[in-house]
């Protein structure tokens, strides 16, 4: 797969991990800076290059995942999940079509993220009678705005 990473600036270290990480998986990564200080700008850029099909999917960090995660989710067609367990992992994927992780460096240990985004990484979104028009129903809502 191909994946598109961001974070803030006091995400760096831990997203340089985990790039390296995801890439030791067999992935493509392509990394979309830490600069800026307002994260908002670099998760809007990531939510935008996965939403126009540029890449399989993202994953983002930041302090705690949640900044992160509230700004791409303001792209129109990212279904960003911040993650905490290897459960939630999975069911970004299989039940929500997630397009984007987001992860929190002072909340997150290290051995526990690259658990938590191999879980979602494995993971493929098969449309299903159970989940299916659950996400059909977030995407008529997102189309319409």
């Amino acid at each position: 797969m191909k994946i598109a990473m961001g974070c803030d600036p006091n995400a760096e270290a831990f997203k340089q991990e985990m790039k390296e990480f995801v890439k030791g998986l067999g992935h493509e990564v392509v990394d979309f800076g830490s600069e800026d200080v307002i994260y908002a700008h670099v998760a809007t850029k990531v939510g935008e290059e996965v939403a126009a099909g540029h890449f399989d999917r993202g994953i983002l960090f930041c302090g705690t995942g949640l900044g992160v995660m509230l700004a791409a989710n303001k792209v129109k067609g990212i279904r960003a999940a911040n993650i905490t367990n290897i459960y939630s992992a999975k069911r970004a994927c299989l039940s929500n079509d997630c397009n984007i992780i987001t992860l929190g460096c002072q909340v997150t240990g290290n051995m526990l993220a690259k658990d938590l985004i191999e879980a979602y990484l494995s993971c493929e979104y098969t449309y299903n009678e159970r989940s299916g028009k659950k996400v059909d129903a977030i995407n008529e809502y997102d189309n319409a705005r």
